[in-house]
């Protein structure tokens, strides 16, 4: 699994995304997204507006190509699979979409409030990341997660971790963790049920 869009082969490619990314994180520290141009990051990364179009549509793009790479790293960082079976697996998927959220937000003038115009972009990219990791073949002899599970999954485990990190005086990240495995193992456990084809034919029916 790529931990993220700046992994590829050429090194010019590779340099230019990690100038790009690292140019909007360290903007957004003091300006607002939508106050930052696509220009302030060209110019923040040391390239021209025509390279940044090399590699990125718009700057909501590469928004999207950040959140998802962070997120990528810190689960590459702490070797978190997820193998089909155990809870712990989870647990540590958790865990990180948690601690994700205090890092991404820790001192980013965009993240004062819950709501933001970027805050949707920055989901979408989390609950994907989340979905492919719980997607992903590992080798496992478990099943793989159908994919209508990892949907409902993936947007409960981010849907739970951003109520607990937006709830103010929220309980320490081993509580919450706890509490949010709970309400995840029963859709995890449901995408590894098979059907009898009996019952499947019967509903078709």
């Amino acid at each position: 699994m790529p931990i993220s869009d700046c992994e590829v082969r050429d090194p010019r490619i590779r340099r230019t995304r990690q100038l790009l990314q690292g140019a909007l994180h360290t903007l957004m520290l003091t300006k607002l997204f939508e106050e930052i141009s696509v220009q302030d990051i060209a110019e923040a990364a040391t390239v021209n507006r025509a390279t940044f179009y090399d590699h990125y549509a718009d700057k909501f793009a590469l928004l999207d190509a950040l959140a998802a790479g962070e997120f990528h790293m810190l689960l590459h960082e702490r070797q978190v699979r997820y193998d089909g079976t155990c809870p712990a697996a989870a647990s540590a998927i958790i865990r990180a979409t948690c601690d994700y959220l205090v890092q991404m937000h820790e001192g980013r003038k965009e993240c004062s409030t819950q709501r933001s115009a970027t805050g949707a972009l920055v989901d979408a990219a989390i609950i994907a990341a989340i979905r492919s990791v719980l997607t992903a073949k590992n080798g496992h002899s478990a099943p793989p997660l159908p994919d209508i599970s990892a949907a409902a999954a993936s947007w409960a485990i981010y849907g739970a971790a951003r109520d607990w990190f937006f709830t103010p005086n929220h309980p320490p990240v081993d509580e919450i963790v706890g509490r949010i495995l709970a309400l995840i193992l029963p859709i995890l456990h449901s995408g590894q049920i098979t059907e009898p084809a009996e019952a499947v034919h019967a509903v078709a029916r």
